[in-house]
């Protein structure tokens, strides 16, 4: 028994049940993104989505069915999800189902890049049938194109709503329209705009990453400001932090190599961050530093409560010499650290990085000690 996933999903979504309603992403042009490109986006018929809920409506079953062979109850514990994740025959899609129940999320979501680009009826016959399938299912989430959205009539996203579609989290990215042009990105940001707060009254919560560094050395400042500037007026549920890394696989590396962008460094995107959040005015979200890629995950909170909180941390992360800053970026991307407080709690580890930095210096210079840097976070991407 199997059924057919995407390539990604959002960090808050790994312990969520993974269904794929279209196949990679219909703008594909992004200069930083590295996913789907090479790969035609294609709308799944609905008759093979249906299939694929089906086929793991028995994987579910089977899982509880396997849970009370073992004398559990119909409980996914340890020890049901452990003889499961063994089982050498069960397909990737059945390990994530035994795994979403495990965890017990109650999330769904749907993958790839734009499903609101799927006929209204037929989107909101699936996720009908999704909700039928599944009563268990609380919550059932999808990625969307601020420009898709933009497009859509406000009744039609209220019907999808009343279907069971829960939230969606668009890639803003940035709020400024200098940088969305260099980036391709091939949307506006007052369409970002409309499209943010179209979903929110059509009672839907909504997610928008924003990408510090995307602005490059040349335009942070402007990127920093207008990005707050769009959200303060969308006001989303969440606003979720993506730090901007450029593998060699997408189009902004050849600018990268050309010279026509710069990339910043991490100290310079901890104060494009600081800048961001000095202007976030008026709004009630949730920021989110959820990802590896970030540098400071402590920089997450409520607004507007939370907000000095977060720009404490920004400032005691600054206010370390530059040598700590230094082993702690180490750590952080090396994954021994979290905080900049891991630095006086595990003074063994920061001797091992001080080691480590010293021996690359010597060998390939300060420049190769940011190489180094470099490539323990590229690892994530």
């Amino acid at each position: 028994m199997q059924f057919e996933q995407g390539p990604i999903r959002p960090p808050n979504e790994a312990a969520s049940l993974l269904l794929r309603f279209t196949r990679n992403c219909p703008w594909n042009r992004c200069a930083f993104c590295p996913v789907y490109k090479g790969r035609k986006f294609s709308r799944r018929p609905a008759e093979e989505i249906r299939e694929d809920i089906l086929a793991a409506r028995r994987i579910a079953d089977r899982v509880l069915e396997t849970s009370w062979r073992l004398g559990h109850g119909g409980a996914v514990n340890d020890a049901v999800a452990g003889a499961l994740l063994q089982d050498p025959t069960l397909h990737a899609s059945a390990r994530s189902v035994a795994a979403w129940l495990y965890y017990g999320t109650g999330s769904c979501f749907l993958q790839d890049a734009d499903n609101l680009i799927l006929p209204t009826a037929e989107l909101a016959e699936l996720l009908s049938f999704l909700r039928s399938t599944f009563p268990e299912i609380r919550r059932v989430t999808t990625y969307a194109r601020s420009r898709t959205v933009a497009v859509r009539k406000l009744e039609d996203l209220r019907r999808l709503r009343e279907a069971g579609l829960d939230r969606v989290h668009l890639g803003l990215e940035s709020g400024s329209d200098a940088v969305l042009r260099f980036m391709n990105k091939g949307v506006s940001a007052a369409q970002h705009v409309e499209a943010g707060r179209k979903l929110i009254e059509a009672g839907l919560e909504v997610s928008e990453y924003v990408m510090p560094g995307l602005g490059g050395r040349a335009l942070w400042r402007e990127h920093a400001v207008e990005t707050a500037r769009a959200l303060n007026r969308i006001n989303p549920h969440f606003i979720r932090l993506r730090s901007l890394r450029v593998p060699r696989r997408t189009p902004l590396y050849a600018k990268l190599v050309a010279g026509e962008f710069e990339l910043p460094s991490d100290d310079e995107v901890v104060e494009e961050i600081r800048v961001f959040l000095e202007h976030l005015e008026g709004i009630t979200s949730t920021v989110a530093s959820d990802h590896i890629m970030n540098l400071l995950e402590e920089v997450s909170g409520k607004l507007p409560e939370d907000r000095e909180r977060m720009l404490a941390a920004i400032r005691d992360y600054q206010a370390l010499p530059e040598e700590e800053r230094l082993v702690f970026r180490v750590g952080r991307r090396g994954g021994a650290f979290r905080t900049p407080s891991d630095l006086e709690r595990d003074p063994a580890t920061v001797r091992k990085i001080r080691h480590l930095i010293d021996e690359v210096r010597s060998r390939e210079g300060r420049d190769g000690v940011e190489r180094f840097v470099t490539e323990l976070v590229d690892q994530y991407i």
